[in-house]
């Protein structure tokens, strides 16, 4: 698994948040109410769904199941002037991520999350950055399949 260092630039979405934790897992809430209503955000860049994660500064420093984090599900959009009712705008500044691809199914992915924390974190020149994480859902994911693929985009800094 060779992931890539790159410097995403900023980004502004354009979607749904839920508040949940892996015990009370809401992601499938999430995205029933938004992917009925994402053809209702103009400007979208394209149609690739950014599954954002925003953690407090202690969450993998002391990891719990329980403890909340927020999860979105958005659209990278060119400007923000006009956000569908019950939509909500998000900006992820520019920043250092090491980008993973993930091909399986969503059961599979806690596995990855703890090989990159555990096994690849701690063995490279980077440490996690307090700021959001996110998957980019392109035309390869598939819901529910073996074969689905999505980025995976981890904020780090140097050590």
């Amino acid at each position: 698994m060779q992931p890539r260092i790159e410097i995403v630039d900023k980004k502004l979405l354009v979607g749904n948040s839920q508040d949940m934790s892996l015990v009370n897992n809401k992601t499938f809430e999430l995205f029933s109410g938004f992917m009925p209503n994402r053809n209702k955000i103009s400007k979208a860049i394209s149609s690739a769904i950014f599954e954002v994660m925003e953690y407090d500064d202690l969450y993998f420093k002391n990891f719990n199941p329980n403890t909340s984090f927020k999860k979105w599900a958005t659209l990278e959009v060119t400007e923000s002037k006009v956000i569908p009712e019950s939509m909500q705008t998000l900006v992820i500044e520019k920043g250092l991520y090491v980008v993973f691809q993930y091909k399986g199914l969503p059961q599979g992915f806690g596995e990855l999350m703890r090989y990159i924390l555990s096994e690849w974190l701690p063995k490279s020149n980077y440490e996690l950055d307090n700021r959001p994480h996110f998957n980019i859902l392109g035309n390869k994911y598939k819901h529910d399949d073996p074969n689905s693929e999505e980025e995976v985009y981890i904020p780090i800094k140097l050590k």
